[in-house]
């Protein structure tokens, strides 16, 4: 066959509706406004972890479809979240990404605020008396929040349905694995990516990219049959493995014995991987015996955040922690086999989709839901046309 000229190319693909993306979708700034006011203004979407705000008064700063937001564990032992940002004149609250506060207090004004959200200072408010201006009335805005395996997820609307209807079953298989000891998160790190924020979070939904991997071509590709892998959607566009893959260390220098000298994660062995991705824009992800929490939050339309958590038993002995930190370290983290690649082909493909000379993604593989199959990046698409009310591969 020879090259494609300039109108073939530019033909939409030959594979059924649904089974390709076009490249608008990371590019166009009228999608990514869709996207901001269908789907990250209504969604439930992962904070943080629990582990992270231990101790009462502890607080950890976030942002969320262009907002700084604030979570706060309460002297009741209540994690609330609110927007970062003072009733009075609008100023941020808290700049530090976590610290621990019994009161926070606006440097602007002094106005001051309680881990509830009450306002419960203003200076000089006699100077308000005439206007009605008073602190019982000048609360913070809460924002709604649930915690479910310990895993903390907000909304910014009230009218979203409960976090366990909105998630469904899609974390079951997870749920021995992290609520079965207490976890708690001992690696972060953040990278702002110059791609939009669906292209990082296609790499976590598409095994077939496993072959760009060196470390996985040699340690996981050939450790179990393709028909034997099993992959599971579910309603809302969450999709992940339905059945535990393997993953053959040994076939990957220094690599050997992994999981002979930590205990694995319960509910699964050293060599079990398992993953899920939970619409929008998170994905756990699990090697036996650590766990990495990716989420991604859209800064423009060719710019996202990548925040990236490793996660470990609480309280473990030292011997166990540094070993778990190297299986972290081997595969994830800035420095790590996988991610940087990863980072760089959201990159790549981000490049030529801004210059249109990408024109769609192709996810037509179909292995009736078992090897590297599609179904998982269809079916997010398939949520984020529902949501939008645009098609993904004519979405303008």
């Amino acid at each position: 066959m020879s090259a494609r000229d300039k109108s073939s190319w530019e033909q939409t693909p030959g594979a059924p509706a649904g089974h390709f993306v076009s490249g608008l979708v990371y590019t166009d700034p009228d999608i990514y406004r869709d996207e901001s006011d269908k789907i990250f203004s209504n969604a439930w979407r992962f904070a943080c972890h629990a582990s992270e705000l231990p101790e009462a008064n502890d607080y950890r700063v976030f942002d969320h479809d262009g907002q700084s937001l604030v979570a706060m564990r309460g002297e009741d032992d209540v994690i609330r979240t609110f927007l970062n940002v003072c009733s009075h004149r609008g100023a941020k609250l808290l700049d530090q990404p976590s610290g621990n506060a019994k009161h926070v207090t606006c440097f602007y004004h002094r106005w001051t605020y309680d881990n509830h959200g009450q306002c419960t200072g203003i200076p000089r408010a006699s100077g308000y008396a005439s206007d009605g201006v008073k602190k019982e009335s000048m609360g913070l805005r809460e924002v709604r929040t649930d915690v479910l395996h310990d895993l903390v997820f907000i909304t910014l609307d009230g009218a979203t349905p409960p976090l366990e209807t909105f998630i469904g079953p899609a974390l079951d298989r997870f749920s021995e694995m992290l609520s079965g000891q207490p976890l708690e998160v001992f690696h972060y790190n953040q990278a702002v990516l110059e791609c939009n924020w669906k292209a990082w979070h296609e790499t976590n939904m598409d095994l077939y990219h496993e072959f760009m991997h060196v470390v996985l071509r040699q340690t996981q590709v050939n450790a179990m049959p393709m028909e034997d892998r099993k992959l599971i959607v579910f309603e809302g566009g969450h999709g992940g493995s339905g059945g535990d893959l393997k993953a053959a260390y040994d076939g990957y220098e220094g690599f050997a014995g992994r999981g002979d000298d930590v205990p694995p994660l319960a509910g699964m062995s050293a060599t079990d991987f398992r993953f899920i991705n939970l619409f929008p824009s998170t994905a756990i992800i699990s090697r036996g015996t650590v766990v990495r929490i990716d989420t991604v939050t859209p800064i423009g339309p060719d710019k996202a955040l990548l925040e990236m958590r490793g996660l470990g038993v609480q309280g473990e002995p030292d011997g166990h922690r540094r070993v778990r930190q190297k299986h972290h370290n081997q595969y994830w983290g800035p420095f790590g086999r996988n991610v940087p690649e990863d980072m760089v082909a959201a990159e790549s493909c981000a490049d030529s989709f801004r210059h249109q000379a990408g024109r769609y993604q192709i996810i037509a593989r179909d292995e009736k839901m078992a090897g590297q199959d599609d179904a998982i990046l269809r079916a997010f698409y398939a949520e984020w046309g529902r949501r939008l009310g645009r098609d993904p591969g004519a979405p303008v």
